[in-house]
């Protein structure tokens, strides 16, 4: 019943469409209603008196209103459809406003590709109950509802015998279609799981080849499609006993009204007329059960998107904003992390009882082994993941009394692995600012020194860079990202492992931008090659989620310990 109320909540603001579909469902099924008695009437009382006028007169009004029938049919498919699609866009628009506000946690366990199947394929099934559903079921239930009282009016005992083989019908059918959708579930569920192994074949593909692991790759699609082929061949099992019962039925039902209907005949209780009369609405509501029975199809196929639709907007963000979080104001940029603890998974801290002062406009390189914190320091700063324990202050400001907007707005975060969509230079970097000019995404550009290169392109500017930006290199890349900071002009700034993925020559040359960057700035810069930090104004190395080590290049070296070791080793293998 909740998922139904969820539903309608999308139909409030297409109300129109929605009553003008039901206006229509109910015009077609009193004509369809109609057509019996029409009939009825003209065998009663017009042909034994041969009264061909007011015959053909009452034919002909009827043909009109079969006009007026598909003119009715026209508008429920168009508005009809076009209302589900309206239902749809707005239900996969607060599905993905919703995806936006989950945290990163979420997205450390859910595969992108899931996540499309539920804003695609599950959506589809969700605006075909919202159109066919509401429509299907008022006018098979007006026609069946009607037609049998007509029955009852004119032979009561013939028509209990379709009344009595009605209900046993319906339990029938919906026995089978709670099977069908059960196995509808599980065909979602798996369709979902191949949507993610195409995405991550497709995505890794240039990785594959490289290690000719084509056949691997093949093996573990052909694995997932196997199982998509046996999850739909047991819904099509399910499918197939639910339309041969419905078949069943469907052919019985006027079997036994002429079997019946011929017995009050020779008894002389019926005449011709009133079987021919019932004969024409057991016709008029055969067409409705089979819209029943395909509305329990469609229901059941839309419940199961619906089931995995409210799974996901049920799900809570962990980093919650407080009802009475403001804008936090940055002026400075000082950062001061009191005695923090975090884990991603209980009884495994990552950080333990960690303290750090950060002075405004002071660079501070974090350094050590790999695992040790480093990057998770950093993403608890913008409040990508909250604290378990302790508190970060940024200007004196507690970030949890902040908006999570205007904290990252604040944060300028530069990555190793930066995210290039496939959208124009322009574009790219304008996405660092989404209101900025042309001439300031040029001055950006220039400043993060790739504007040369960009001036060098086909199209300059306007240069489509291909998915995830397939036709940059990498430090290009890189650049690109610099350049959108620039345009953001934050207060605090993250290099996160910013050119560990380039080479030595490439890292030199895009080292004068970011110090350009971190003029002025607070900065915090996560280095795997330590030799590109040895003038930050402190280091600090984080070893098993503690600072071990603290100070300036020359005294860490003069105090040997890890950080030496570190850079001598480095220096050795250069």
């Amino acid at each position: 019943m909740a998922m139904i109320k969820t539903l309608f909540r999308f139909f409030k603001p297409h109300r129109k469409y929605f009553i003008l579909d039901m206006f229509c469902a109910v015009t077609v099924a009193a004509i369809d209603l109609a057509f019996p008695l029409v009939s009825r009437h003209a065998m009663y009382d017009m042909l034994p008196d041969k009264l061909y006028g007011p015959f053909f007169a009452l034919m002909f009004s009827m043909a009109f209103f079969y006009v007026l029938r598909s003119v009715g049919q026209f508008l429920m498919t168009y508005i009809g459809h076009l209302f589900g699609v309206l239902v749809e866009a707005d239900i996969r628009s607060a599905l993905f406003s919703h995806l936006q506000d989950l945290d990163f946690e979420f997205y450390d366990k859910n595969r992108t590709g899931k996540l499309m199947s539920r804003l695609t394929g599950d959506l589809f099934e969700i605006t075909e109950l919202a159109h066919h559903g509401p429509e299907d079921l008022l006018i098979s239930t007006l026609t069946i509802i009607g037609s049998l009282s007509f029955m009852f009016y004119m032979e009561w005992r013939l028509a209990s015998v379709v009344a009595i083989l009605l209900p046993i019908f319906v339990i029938v059918v919906m026995k089978r279609r709670r099977s069908m959708g059960e196995a509808s579930v599980e065909v979602k569920r798996k369709l979902a799981g191949i949507n993610a192994d195409i995405e991550t074949s497709l995505s890794g593909m240039k990785t594959s080849k490289a290690f000719a692991n084509e056949e691997v790759e093949h093996d573990r699609f052909t694995h997932s499609n196997d199982s998509y082929i046996e999850a739909r061949r047991i819904y099509f099992r399910a499918m197939g006993r639910f339309f041969a019962t419905q078949e069943f039925f469907m052919g019985i039902m006027p079997a036994v009204v002429i079997t019946f209907g011929g017995f009050l005949i020779m008894k002389e209780r019926l005449n011709y007329i009133d079987l021919i009369t019932f004969t024409l609405f057991v016709n008029t509501f055969v067409s409705p059960i089979r819209k029943l029975a395909q509305f329990a199809e469609v229901f059941a196929n839309g419940m199961a998107g619906l089931k995995r639709f409210n799974e996901i907007m049920e799900m809570k963000p962990v980093v919650v904003e407080k009802p009475d979080a403001k804008p936090i104001v940055v002026t400075e940029g000082n950062i001061d992390v009191n005695d923090i603890s975090f884990s991603y998974e209980e009884n495994t801290e990552v950080i333990e009882h960690l303290d750090l002062h950060v002075k405004a406009g002071e660079k501070v390189a974090v350094v050590g082994p790999s695992g040790g914190g480093k990057s998770t320091l950093c993403q608890l700063i913008p409040r990508f993941y909250d604290v378990t324990d302790g508190s970060i202050f940024i200007d004196g400001q507690d970030i949890r009394d902040v908006t999570k907007t205007s904290l990252r707005e604040n944060i300028g975060i530069v990555q190793q692995d930066v995210f290039i969509f496939a959208e124009t230079i322009l574009e790219n970097i304008r996405y660092g600012r989404p209101g900025a000019t042309y001439d300031e995404v040029v001055e950006a550009a220039k400043r993060a020194e790739i504007y040369d290169d960009i001036m060098e392109m086909p199209d300059q500017f306007n240069t489509y860079v291909g998915e995830r930006g397939t036709k940059l290199s990498g430090g290009q890349k890189q650049r690109l990202s610099i350049a959108r900071i620039f345009l953001k002009d934050p207060k605090i700034l993250i290099l996160d492992e910013a050119t560990s993925a380039l080479d030595t020559v490439t890292e030199q040359r895009i080292q004068s931008s970011f110090d350009q960057l971190a003029e002025g700035r607070t900065s915090l810069v996560i280095a795997h090659r330590l030799a590109t930090v040895k003038n930050a104004d402190r280091i600090i190395v984080i070893e098993d989620g503690r600072i071990t080590e603290s100070g300036t290049h020359e005294e860490l070296l003069a105090a040997g310990g890890e950080y030496s070791k570190l850079y001598n080793t480095q220096k050795l293998s250069a």
